[in-house]
C-alpha cells in the first residue's frame, strides 16, 4: 500500500544509510534498513488490534556496525558455522575468517550483515524492497562471484515473505538467512521463556562446545529437543542436558520433516499468551537454527527506545540449511553450481488467538 525512504544515518566511513518504511492495508508495518538488508521495525497487530514491534534493534545505525548478535541482519554467504573456517570443494580447500571462537560464523569478519546492499522498492498492494549484492570471487575466503537479491514483501493478509536468490559463475557454498530476534510480546516485554513453540522437526544436531555439529542427526523424541506437540520454550530449558548446557540454552539446528519443499510449507509456531500474537513460520528450506538469545547481554548497545539486553529476551528462527554442511556427507547440499539458481523463500505470518 505503501512504501516511505527515510535517512537513518552514516556510517563511520560516511556513507549514508536509508530506512523504507512498508505498510499494508491493514497496518501492518516493516521497517528496513539498506545496511545488513535488517528488518529495523515490525509491528504486527495483536489480539486487541494494537500494533506491536516483535522484533528487536537499534535506533542508532552505529549500534548495527559495533553491536553484535546481526539484529535482524541478512547473513551469508554461509548462515551459522563452518568448523575452523575451512572446507574443501572440487578438491580444493579454503580458509575462511575465524570470527566466533575456533570457527567461522555468518560470512566472516565482513561478511552479508556489513554491507550496503542496492535497495529497489516496488510499490503496491503488497509492497516489497529488494536488495541486491555482489559478493566477488575471494570475498571473505569464499570461491566464484556470487550474485544475490534477497526481496521482502509485505503481504496483505499480515505476512512478510522474504525471497533469497543468488546465482554464481564459478562453484561456490551458499547458505542465507534472517537473523532477526522476535518476541511476540513486544521487543521490550521480557523474557520469552513463556513463548509456546512448535516445530514440525524429527531430528536435530547436537554441537561439540564450540557448537559445531558432531555430524549425529538425533532424533527428538525423549529429548528437550521435542517440539513436536507445542510447549512453552522454558518448560525443558534447565533440563539436565549436555547439548543445552554447551549452548546456554537453545542455539541448535532442527530438521524438517521430509526436507526441502518447493513451496514454503508451515514448519514452526511461535504464540505468545500475553498479546494473543501468533506467528506461523512457512519455508522452502530443510531446517532451522532455533537460538533461544542466550548472548543478549552487551549493556552498551541498548535496543530501541533504550531498552537493555537481557538474556533469553528474545528469539531466533533462522530457516537455512544444516551448519557446517560442506563437512558432513550425511548433511544437506549447500554447493551451489555455474548456471543454476538458489532459490529460496521463508514467510513470517501473524495472526491472533482469544480477543
Amino acid at each position: 500500500m505503501s512504501i516511505q525512504k527515510q535517512h537513518f544515518g552514516f556510517l563511520p566511513n560516511g556513507t549514508a544509510v536509508s530506512r523504507y518504511i512498508l505498510q499494508n492495508k491493514n497496518g501492518m508495518t516493516v521497517a528496513l534498513l539498506d545496511y545488513a538488508g535488517a528488518i529495523q521495525q515490525l509491528l504486527v497487530p495483536d489480539r486487541k488490534g494494537r500494533l506491536v514491534d516483535v522484533v528487536g534493534g537499534y535506533d542508532n545505525i552505529l549500534d548495527y556496525v559495533y553491536g553484535d548478535g546481526y539484529q535482524g541482519s541478512l547473513v551469508g554467504r554461509i548462515g551459522n558455522r563452518i568448523k575452523e573456517g575451512k572446507f574443501t570443494l572440487d578438491g580444493k580447500t579454503y580458509t575462511l575468517a575465524v570470527n566466533n571462537g575456533p570457527n567461522h560464523l555468518h560470512g566472516g569478519i565482513e561478511g552479508f550483515s556489513s554491507k550496503i546492499w542496492t535497495a529497489t522498492p516496488h510499490d503496491g498492494e503488497e509492497p516489497s524492497l529488494s536488495l541486491s549484492l555482489v559478493s566477488p570471487d575471494g570475498d571473505e575466503g569464499y570461491p566464484g562471484t556470487l550474485s544475490v537479491t534477497v526481496t521482502y514483501t509485505l503481504m496483505a493478509e499480515n505476512a512478510l515473505a522474504i525471497r533469497y536468490v543468488a546465482t554464481t559463475d564459478r562453484t561456490t557454498i551458499v547458505n542465507l538467512t534472517n537473523h532477526s530476534y522476535f518476541n511476540l510480546g513486544g521487543f521490550a516485554s521480557g523474557k520469552i521463556l513463556e513463548h509456546e513453540l512448535w516445530l514440525d522437526a524429527d531430528t536435530y544436531l547436537p554441537t561439540d562446545d564450540t557448537l559445531i555439529p558432531t555430524g549425529e542427526l538425533r532424533a527428538v523424541k525423549g529429548t528437550p529437543f521435542d517440539f513436536t506437540a507445542p510447549k512453552t520454550v522454558g518448560r525443558d530449558f534447565f533440563a539436565d542436558d549436555v547439548d543445552l548446557k554447551n549452548a546456554g540454552g537453545y542455539d541448535h539446528c532442527f530438521n524438517f520433516v521430509g526436507g526441502e519443499q518447493p513451496t514454503p510449507v508451515p514448519r514452526a509456531v511461535l504464540y505468545c499468551a500475553q498479546s494473543g500474537i501468533e506467528m506461523t513460520t512457512k519455508t522452502t528450506l530443510p531446517a532451522v537454527q532455533f537460538y533461544s538469545g542466550n548472548f543478549l547481554n552487551n549493556p552498551d548497545h541498548p535496543f530501541k527506545g533504550g531498552y537493555p539486553q537481557a538474556l533469553q529476551n528474545a528469539l531466533c528462527l533462522e530457516t537455512q540449511k544444516m551448519p557446517d554442511s560442506i563437512n558432513h556427507d550425511n548433511f544437506t547440499d549447500v554447493r551451489l553450481f555455474p548456471g543454476e539458481a538458489y532459490d529460496h523463500t521463508t514467510v513470517y505470518a501473524f495472526g491472533v488467538r482469544g480477543k
